[in-house]
């Protein structure tokens, strides 16, 4: 249930899925996340940080660990599923219009 909690989070998984190819700086996650407020993204990473799922490096940028690593793997039969989801609405809007 904690992991529940904590990837539930609004931006959470977002911030995951923006590590997931390597260390970012602040205000470059920041960018990648949508421009999310400064204070929120803070917020996120404490918990991300205090969860272990985030290091932060000593030129400031984060990065996921080990374990944020799993989560992502973890994540990845989610993706497929939304592939063919996304897939399936497109397939349906189709047919409608015609």
């Amino acid at each position: 249930m904690a992991a529940l909690d904590l990837f539930g989070r609004r931006w959470n998984l977002r911030i995951v899925w923006e590590l997931q190819h390597g260390a970012l700086g602040f205000r470059a996650l920041q960018q990648r996340c949508d421009d999310m407020s400064s204070s929120v993204l803070r917020q996120r990473l404490t918990e991300l940080l205090d969860a272990r799922i985030v290091e932060q490096q000593p030129d400031a940028a984060y990065h996921l660990t080990e374990l944020g690593h799993g989560a992502y793997r973890a994540l990845r039969p989610l993706v497929r599923w939304s592939d063919e989801w996304a897939t399936a609405l497109t397939d349906d809007d189709s047919a409608a219009r015609s």
